[in-house]
């Protein structure tokens, strides 16, 4: 068992747990399967993540660290005021904030609608404006698994020009695309560079938040392709992310090299948005810089996020 997994399981478990006893408990009003208080499972979970004592937590939500005691161990009924103000202290994504919401009996509080709903449509069209101000290079929208929910035209006529008529699934997966030896793989010159700081972005991903199954999923189908070097299965915290590493691709004898920034929403109010990434690509070099990709059409979109 590689440190990913060990490390994702506990954590999975725990938090499975507590999902499993709060629904049982607003459906039933039966006991725990645990014998534990999911709130305080849940909580336990994300100061574990934060790295957060009950001391220290106590402290900067102002309060006693036996109060947080007795929430966590099921002595306290928290109220929804406090839950919140302790979601937000241990900075809880929107996602689970609803969770912990629930497991105390509350309703949810955020939406979960996405990009596509009518209620978006703000966003959307700040996404779109985002994407349009970065033509003629490429931008991506994704969701929290990778998965392409709309580009620009940029992005459409150049990845287009690196897959040529190759069938994609829908939507594309850029985890899938880069690592699979029929997708961008052979076309980037620096791919060993660029596939090693990707899977160590996927890994903390994995590990340094809520446990999600589909993550954990696609890093171990990306960590079986053939060629992956064996240490790239465990994860390196100890060495900071580099802040920029440049994507050199090449074909046909036209060779381009990018790097990429990442944008999320600041202030989403919907779980489905805070997970939306803007990944837009810039040139690295002044011939690439030179290089105005253009598409007949419009925007090409994969979906619903």
């Amino acid at each position: 068992m590689t440190p990913v997994d060990s490390q994702f399981l506990a954590r999975e478990s725990s938090y499975r747990t507590a999902l499993i006893d709060s629904a049982q408990m607003r459906t039933s009003g039966t006991a725990t399967t645990s014998g534990a208080s999911p709130v305080g499972d849940l909580l336990r979970h994300w100061r574990g993540v934060r790295h957060l004592s009950q001391l220290a937590l106590a402290g900067e939500l102002a309060t006693t660290q036996r109060h947080l005691s007795f929430i966590e161990s099921g002595r306290s009924q928290p109220s929804r005021a406090m839950l919140l103000r302790l979601a937000r202290t241990l900075d809880i994504p929107i996602r689970e904030r609803n969770q912990l919401l629930l497991a105390a009996g509350y309703a949810p509080l955020y939406r979960e609608a996405g990009l596509e709903s009518e209620e978006a449509i703000q966003v959307r069209a700040a996404v779109e404006r985002v994407l349009g101000a970065h033509e003629p290079y490429p931008a991506v929208v994704m969701d929290r698994h990778w998965k392409v929910v709309t580009t620009n035209s940029a992005a459409g006529a150049f990845f287009g020009w690196l897959l040529g008529d190759r069938e994609l699934e829908e939507p594309p997966n850029v985890i899938r695309l880069m690592f699979d030896p029929d997708g961008l793989r052979p076309f980037v010159r620096n791919w060993e560079d660029v596939a090693q700081a990707l899977i160590q972005r996927v890994h903390r991903e994995a590990v340094g938040g809520f446990p999600d199954a589909e993550t954990i999923a696609l890093l171990e189908e990306a960590l079986a392709y053939p060629g992956i070097p064996s240490e790239w299965r465990t994860p390196d915290f100890r060495a900071p992310p580099l802040p920029v590493v440049p994507v050199e691709f090449e074909k046909g004898g036209l060779a381009l090299s990018y790097f990429s920034t990442v944008t999320t929403l600041g202030t989403p109010q919907d779980a489905m948005l805070q997970e939306i990434r803007i990944e837009s690509f810039f040139p690295s070099d002044d011939a690439t810089a030179a290089h105005a990709w253009t598409a007949a059409g419009t925007r090409r979109s994969h979906g619903r996020a």
